[in-house]
């Protein structure tokens, strides 16, 4: 399951913290309730800002509420992340998922390639390896990017199974 979205945890504040969905805010305290083994989900990726953050409430946020409600693995962030960024780093993880056996190692393959330059933006499109992938309208205009520094690829973490 892929969550593509606006995150936002609050620490002192842990019933304001939520994901946005399409018509309303998800609840942290609501990861509890969505069944997440039945049938069991592998990995959820919440490609949003903060979802790997926590507090004493809510150890690790919303990727470890979802792993301790039976997801096997989620991905989450550390902190607010780029657009741009997590496109990259994403289309990456999941080049690098079909050939990875480990989810980890997929992540952190696709972070080392990041941190060499192999992911950025150039002329409209996301450069990932050989592939070139036209942005989204909502990224058009951003330009030319370098994707390599740190910002941009290791706010992202995995959580629970590494398999």
């Amino acid at each position: 399951v892929h969550l593509a979205t606006h995150g936002e945890f609050n620490p002192g504040q842990v019933s304001n913290s939520y994901i946005q969905l399409w018509d309303r805010k998800l609840a942290l305290d609501e990861l509890r309730t969505l069944g997440w083994n039945d049938p069991p989900v592998e990995l959820l990726v919440l490609s949003a800002c903060r979802t790997a953050l926590g507090n004493r409430e809510a150890e690790l946020g919303f990727a470890g509420l979802a792993v301790a409600a039976g997801v096997k693995s989620a991905l989450g962030s550390l902190w607010t992340v780029s657009d741009a960024g997590t496109l990259g780093l994403m289309t990456n993880f999941y080049q690098q998922l079909q050939t990875a056996p480990i989810k980890a190692e997929a992540l952190r393959q696709a972070q080392l390639s990041m941190a060499r330059g192999e992911v950025y933006l150039e002329n409209g499109q996301l450069i990932s390896g050989e592939r070139q992938i036209p942005l989204p309208e909502v990224l058009a205009d951003v330009g030319d990017k370098d994707l390599s520094h740190p910002y941009y690829w290791s706010g992202f973490t995995m959580i629970g199974n590494p398999w």
